[in-house]
């Protein structure tokens, strides 16, 4: 079973760092001790992943993200000013997966779980899933 959470966008381009929400959820799910939380958008034109969020480090990874997705004329017949957007989602990937130990996330000392909102602002779905380990 997933939880299924709203965030909102503000820019057309955004990172938000969403790693107190998610360990929200996998608090609240005591009967998951150990094992991995899942994070996936249920969006074509938004990623999740880790990152370091030093200041300024979200800027950069959207100025790279930009340079990666060549400029062409796309074929895309609903709007194609958005297909660079796709093509990143795809990219960068739809979800991630973080172990979790103790009802804890585990994370690397600069490790955030991050929304990379790539068309937006809207308001966007995540699902949040756990699977339980018997280690």
């Amino acid at each position: 079973m997933a939880v299924i959470e709203t965030i909102s966008t503000k820019k057309k381009k955004n990172i938000l760092d969403i790693t107190d929400r998610v360990q929200k959820l996998v608090s609240k799910a005591s009967t998951v001790e150990h094992g991995l939380c899942h994070v996936f958008t249920l969006h074509t034109t938004a990623a999740v992943t880790t990152a370091d969020l030093d200041p300024g480090t979200d800027l950069d990874m959207l100025d790279a993200f930009e340079h990666m997705v060549p400029k062409l004329n796309y074929r895309h017949p609903h709007n194609p000013a958005h297909v660079p957007d796709h093509i990143l989602s795809s990219v960068i990937g739809p979800g991630v997966f973080v172990p979790v130990t103790d009802g804890q996330l585990v994370l690397g000392t600069w490790q955030r779980i991050i929304l990379i909102e790539l068309d937006g602002p809207r308001d966007r779905k995540i699902a949040v899933s756990l699977i339980k380990s018997e280690f």
